[in-house]
């Protein structure tokens, strides 16, 4: 499988913005697939995850009740709904596929620029 995500951008603090990974090719049913960001000079940190098949979503602590993570199987695509996005959301955004959430063993899309500024 390989991933695309796309939709990021230049915005202001307290906008929205709706990220996509497109994946092509057979996403099998026990993958995860998830976000992830990392921010000039910081470790690349998780934002959420959804399963392919299945309704559990997992969200990190800064995102909770700001981002919704979501899926279309029937597009092979995992959306990303970031709303009253803040300057320290700014950062690459990478989508990533992977087993039961093993994400050492993940198949990881380019990276999607935001930033959030004034």
């Amino acid at each position: 499988v390989q991933l695309q995500a796309s939709g990021g951008g230049l915005v202001q603090p307290g906008d929205s913005l709706r990220l996509s990974c497109a994946a092509s090719g057979r996403i099998v049913s026990n993958y995860w697939v998830g976000w992830f960001r990392q921010a000039p000079g910081k470790e690349r940190e998780f934002v959420a995850s959804i399963p392919w098949s299945g309704y559990t979503t997992y969200y990190a602590d800064s995102v909770k009740g700001r981002f919704t993570i979501s899926r279309d199987n029937a597009k092979n695509t995992v959306y990303l709904q970031m709303n009253s996005l803040r300057p320290e959301d700014t950062a690459v955004y990478y989508c990533a596929a992977a087993p039961s959430m093993a994400w050492d063993k993940a198949v990881w899309g380019q990276g999607t620029q935001v930033t959030v500024s004034s």
